[in-house]
């Protein structure tokens, strides 16, 4: 039997826009999608790096500097990517910023939340909504935001950082509702302990214990697992999958004990 158009699982040909891919689970997600035939829009604040990790995944990828936190420039960006690429199929909502805040830490607690939440859920739907008009053209749209373990439960000093989290499992479920007449996916991450830069200040043997302890699989995921989720939902195939919120945590929301 050959597979239609909707129940194909290549991405080949496919123009896909991944935020915060200059390191981490993006740059992860950006070269998995780029060895399986996609056309990569690679973006994130430092173009150098967007531009070495473009290297990195060959002929199939373009960088562009991009602050999500500013809305002229997501759309500027987007109009540019659609313009150079010809299209849009995929977005991958994955920037993000970690910082620990105090609830008594004054005006410096109101400076990261206002950051956690522009960076980190408005930014998602603006996103969306500048992609909107290209992905509705696809015959395989999809969107997938990445959110975190934080998002279904919470670690002390991360408040901005939860409350951005759990927005974007909300807006996910929201979207999905509001674009599955139109036949486009939404989808959510929830990663766990995942090696990158937000976790690399913790020291290796604290990782171990902590995921000793806290994960049924008993260690930190690598990005690449992480991205190799992110590639399942964006395949044409996954046709029937939306408003999905899949924590990829090593069994950590599972483990009582």
């Amino acid at each position: 039997m050959t597979d239609t158009p909707n129940r194909s699982r290549s991405i080949a040909g496919r123009v896909a826009i991944v935020t915060g891919a200059a390191s981490g689970m993006g740059r992860a997600t950006a070269k998995l999608f780029a060895s399986e035939g996609a056309k990569v829009a690679v973006t994130d604040l430092d173009l150098a790096a967007c531009q070495e990790v473009a290297r990195e995944c060959g002929t199939n990828a373009r960088p562009y500097a991009l602050d999500v936190s500013d809305k002229g420039a997501i759309a500027a960006t987007v109009a540019q990517i659609a313009a150079d690429m010809g299209r849009i199929d995929i977005l991958v909502n994955n920037a993000g910023i970690s910082r620990h805040a105090s609830l008594d830490g004054g005006e410096e607690y109101e400076n990261v939340w206002h950051s956690a939440l522009a960076v980190m859920l408005t930014a998602h739907q603006r996103m969306v909504r500048a992609a909107l008009p290209h992905l509705r053209k696809s015959d395989a749209a999809r969107i997938v935001n990445i959110a975190s373990t934080e998002g279904l439960g919470a670690t002390p000093g991360l408040t901005p950082y939860v409350a951005s989290k759990t927005g974007v499992t909300g807006l996910t479920r929201g979207l999905a509702v509001d674009l599955g007449p139109e036949g486009i996916t939404v989808n959510c991450i929830c990663p766990g302990p995942i090696k990158t830069n937000m976790t690399a200040a913790i020291p290796d043997e604290h990782k171990i214990i902590y995921a000793k302890r806290r994960t049924a699989l008993k260690r930190y995921g690598e990005p690449e697992e992480v991205a190799h989720m992110t590639l399942s939902l964006v395949l044409p195939a996954a046709s029937f999958i939306t408003g999905a919120v899949i924590p990829v945590d090593g069994g950590l929301m599972v483990r009582n004990a």
